[in-house]
């Protein structure tokens, strides 16, 4: 019997490109870790041939299951269409958050001083996704609305996994939404911050507002690492100005996850951060290291729940890759010359010998 069931869900142009590397790493012969990959055709295609049954159908084998790897996809823009698969997904695993951690980058000189891990903790649903939007007429003119909802639970798990990270990574909750315009809706989630930190009082806590955060992270405030709270739309904008500070949005995994009553965890679904780079296709260049973290990510929860050997796996994939830009295996967009495919050899050479190396030594990392 496999250790662990994981659904891979497939994806479009370089997205599913990624995915394909990322398996390659996945694979038992490389990690040890025996796996039973359930595959999912999640492209724009079929998505709309099974008028999204095929995401639906992935979504319960997911909760089932517990662990999820996805590929990028391309959401088309007509408003009649299929539309995204990442709403069905998060709202049908009940996801609550998603993190992303920047990080250092060996060998890559990170813009603006920033050299501390960190990490964007934003509500999974809710907010300005899938919210009611319609047009008037009024005197003359045409007006937008838009009718936006955010829930207290998903506001607390925000909160609550934003100090709970801190905790792990010596961290402090640093910045938060813009409370004072608007303290009724965006408040929430401050009073659900403001409550957690009396939870968890050995966690520095700087609540600042949105507007300030940004500016922050290019003037020193990233001086510790750091864990940033926030809404949805919020934090789907400050992860993509994160990451890049690093080096590039290719050079870190994202995360949903949904949680038991006592906020731990109940399924986890990874990917990369980025898109699906319709430019980069066939070409062979585009960065795995999002979707190769991605796999060690799952890797990780699967060791969190008492596998020990995932751990050890996930481990070494953390490590490989960046060992490997360390070395100055990278790809064009780190300023290297290594292919996608060149970058992950690599990393499965390194990943084997890592392991190879601490099993024999008996360690259990």
């Amino acid at each position: 019997m496999a250790d662990a069931r994981i659904i891979v869900l497939e994806g479009d142009e370089t997205g599913q490109e990624l995915l394909e590397q990322s398996i390659r790493v996945l694979d038992p012969g490389v990690t040890q870790v025996d796996v039973e990959l359930e595959h999912y055709d999640l492209s724009l295609e079929n998505r709309r041939s099974t008028n999204n049954d095929v995401v639906h159908s992935a979504a319960r084998a997911m909760h089932e299951a517990g662990y999820g790897i996805k590929a990028a996809t391309i959401t088309p823009e007509g408003k009649d269409d299929v539309g995204s698969p990442n709403r069905i997904l998060r709202e049908e695993i009940d996801g609550k958050v998603i993190i992303r951690t920047g990080r250092r980058i060996p060998g890559v000189t990170p813009i603006a001083g920033v050299h501390y891990p960190i990490s964007v903790v934003r509500m999974a649903v809710g907010d300005a996704y899938g919210a009611k939007q319609w047009r008037d007429d009024e005197e003359g003119d045409e007006v937008a609305y838009r009718t936006e909802r955010i829930s207290r639970s998903v506001c607390r798990a925000v909160a609550e996994y934003s100090f709970r990270t801190a905790t792990k990574i010596h961290g402090r909750v640093y910045g938060g939404p813009k409370w004072t315009v608007s303290p009724v809706y965006e408040g929430m989630l401050k009073e659900e911050l403001d409550d957690a930190s009396e939870r968890h009082p050995e966690v520095p806590y700087q609540p600042v507002l949105i507007d300030a955060t940004y500016a922050g992270l290019v003037s020193g405030a990233a001086d510790a690492p750091l864990v940033i709270p926030a809404l949805n739309r919020d934090g789907d904008c400050l992860s993509d100005f994160v990451l890049p500070l690093f080096g590039s949005i290719a050079g870190a995994e994202s995360v949903l996850l949904s949680f038991d009553d006592e906020y731990e965890t109940c399924v986890v679904m990874s990917e990369a951060p980025h898109g699906t780079a319709p430019a980069l296709l066939g070409k062979n260049i585009a960065n795995p290291m999002g979707m190769i973290m991605a796999g060690a990510a799952v890797l990780h929860y699967i060791g969190q729940a008492g596998n020990r050997a995932a751990d050890l796996a996930s481990r070494a994939i953390y490590e490989s890759v960046l060992e490997a830009t360390a070395t100055g295996v990278r790809t064009p967009d780190l300023g290297g010359h290594a292919t996608t495919s060149e970058f992950t050899d690599e990393v499965i050479s390194r990943t084997r010998t890592k392991i190879d190396i601490w099993t024999s030594l008996g360690s259990t990392v």
